[in-house]
């Protein structure tokens, strides 16, 4: 019986050439990525062609970005609008490769730390470079809050600096935990059915075994369900923290 933590080995589907230290080869990870990648561009295509009478898919479509608008509206203001396009793909795309990995047989690209590390490097980069475009110099007052008092930002400071510093480590272990931990237990609930089913077979006081294996079971269907929402649910915190973390820069004025 597989182990574990198997489900989240890398494996080598196209060898490349190394290009200056770098692996380009293609993985099962690389392709659940662009399998994401691809349904969301079927989807929105989709879902883009204008009909007097919207279709189930341009509702959904529409559904979407309408939850997205009003989260970054929300947080961000009224200069939200230019910032949508990158909260929307993250959402999506997150949502998309959590989504994908539970409905079919491919990994769930999320449950690899390079992955969500990756996107929350991206992230945070983006909001330095908002912050410095917007404010310049300037910046550097989101360390500094208002209304403190001279002897306190002594010790506020550096507690800002750091807080900021390890945005990208929490937003990358957050969606990282949440997803390999949900199918790691998954997949322990999953061998505990087969293994006592198995045990069942034996009959006499074994054949008690076919109650736990049931007990089992109808865990690993309500773990489903629950991964379904913490799936999306994952990829919605991702997409408020980054309207958090640019409304910062943003709105910095008003800090």
């Amino acid at each position: 019986m597989a182990a574990p933590m198997e489900q989240f080995e890398i494996h080598r589907i196209v060898e490349l050439p190394k290009i200056a230290g770098i692996d380009f080869s293609i993985t099962n990870v690389t392709l659940a990525m662009l399998a994401s990648g691809v349904v969301l561009c079927g989807l929105f295509g989709l879902a883009a062609k204008p009909a007097v009478v919207p279709g189930r898919l341009q509702s959904v479509g529409e559904l979407l970005f309408e939850l997205i608008d009003d989260l970054a509206h929300s947080i961000i203001g009224h200069e939200y609008k230019r910032y949508v396009p990158l909260v929307f793909t993250l959402f999506t795309f997150i949502a998309a490769m959590n989504l994908l990995g539970m409905l079919v047989v491919i990994p769930t690209a999320t449950s690899q730390l390079a992955i969500t590390a990756t996107l929350a490097i991206l992230t945070i980069a983006v909001v330095l470079v908002v912050g410095f475009a917007r404010n310049g110099l300037g910046f550097f007052k989101l360390f500094m809050p208002s209304g403190v008092p001279w002897y306190l930002l002594i010790l506020m400071i550096p507690i800002e600096i750091i807080s900021f510093l390890v945005r990208p480590l929490t937003l990358a272990l957050r969606l990282f935990g949440n997803m390999i931990g949900g199918h790691v237990v998954l997949n322990i609930f999953g061998s505990f059915v087969v293994s006592l089913a198995l045990l069942a077979l034996g009959g006499g006081v074994a054949s008690l075994a076919w109650l736990v294996s049931a007990l089992s079971l109808g865990s690993v269907v309500a773990l489903i369900a629950l991964e379904f929402i913490v799936a999306f649910l994952q990829a919605f915190v991702f997409a408020a923290l980054a309207c958090v973390y640019l409304n910062d820069v943003v709105n910095l004025h008003s800090h």
